[in-house]
């Protein structure tokens, strides 16, 4: 029985995560620095794995500098998102999904998001190699 309410509670918090997931991609398309610093816990973690900003980024402030960054370099993007999965549980959601960003250049990106209490507290944006 117990088990029962917990999915039922839970529920709602599916769609949710997604629709979290594609506004946190949406804000980086659009360059909302401000937005996207919002969608962070406190101790958050940003893993950029390839690229200019590759590295880890440990607090909001460090997270807030590497997305300003990002979007003074590349503008305003168009994104595009594919095989978007989620796995959720009593104690939080991951979000993986193929992205793609277009704007100066085309940047391929495998996502991976980890929401506790509704904000990202894990984050790994690894740049993929374009499809040959």
């Amino acid at each position: 029985m117990l088990a029962a309410l917990l999915a039922l509670v839970s529920v709602p918090g599916f769609a949710a995560v997604k629709e979290d997931a594609l506004a946190h991609f949406k804000a980086i398309a659009d360059g909302k620095t401000d937005m996207l610093k919002q969608q962070y816990a406190q101790n958050s973690r940003l893993e950029w794995v390839g690229g200019p900003l590759d590295g880890t980024y440990t607090t909001t402030d460090a997270i807030d500098e590497v997305w300003r960054k990002f979007t003074a370099a590349q503008g305003k993007l168009k994104h595009n998102v594919d095989a978007l999965r989620e796995t959720t549980n009593p104690q939080g959601s991951t979000v993986m999904a193929n992205v793609q960003f277009a704007g100066k250049t085309t940047i391929n990106v495998f996502y991976v998001l980890t929401y506790r209490e509704g904000k990202i507290v894990n984050e790994t944006w690894q740049i993929a190699p374009a499809a040959r």
